[in-house]
């Protein structure tokens, strides 16, 4: 199976994140409409988004994962609840148990989780976090260094064993000794692909 979860939690409040939420669901019916994913839900919390992936289709695998919403360096969210590298480090972290149970129910090595969301992948934290993550799920898992919209820049694949190779500076404003965020997506950036891109290109 290929599953798609999506940041629910800004649905019905346009003001503070206009449009974002209703281009997930129509970006996940075209993705569904593709071919590409077999189901998807919008989740308002990780325990929410955990329990769906857990729990859908029980006795099937899983081959892909692709998380559409907010995040920023070494961090994924879904409105205010965050997932980092702690959550597969940390035995007693609230999500470690349904993370173990999630990881029971890919194939393997060459299942992808990919986290289509800003910065997760950028400067020490994101390469804490690529690693850690790879290394708990046991498969390749995706991620950005940039801010991500219809561009989607910075974009890396690291698989079991492997250790990141992109520099921590990759993504950051050129000048800027305490950035705030990283810089905008664009065509012309490193590793970059479309929001309607499916799949990762060989070499990313």
């Amino acid at each position: 199976m290929r599953l798609l979860v999506y940041d629910a939690t800004w649905l019905g409040r346009p003001w503070v994140q206009p449009g974002l939420t209703s281009s997930w669901i129509v970006g996940g019916a075209l993705y569904r409409g593709l071919g590409r994913i077999d189901a998807s839900y919008g989740a308002t919390s990780w325990e929410d988004a955990l329990a769906w992936l857990c729990s859908v289709e029980p006795t099937k695998k899983v081959d892909e994962i692709q998380f559409w919403g907010h995040g920023t360096w070494g961090r994924v969210l879904i409105g205010r609840d965050r997932l980092d590298a702690d959550a597969v480090k940390d035995r007693s972290h609230s999500r470690h148990g349904d993370l173990k149970a999630l990881r029971e129910r890919l194939t393997g090595p060459a299942a992808l989780v990919w986290f289509r969301s800003c910065e997760t992948f950028g400067r020490e934290a994101g390469h804490r976090f690529a690693s850690a993550w790879t290394r708990f799920l046991g498969c390749r898992v995706a991620g950005y260094t940039y801010v991500i919209g219809p561009w989607q820049s910075g974009l890396h694949c690291l698989a079991p064993g492997q250790t990141p190779g992109w520099s921590v500076a990759e993504g950051l404003p050129v000048d800027v000794p305490e950035p705030r965020q990283a810089r905008m997506s664009g065509p012309l950036e490193p590793n970059t692909i479309s929001c309607l891109h499916g799949r990762i290109p060989d070499g990313f």
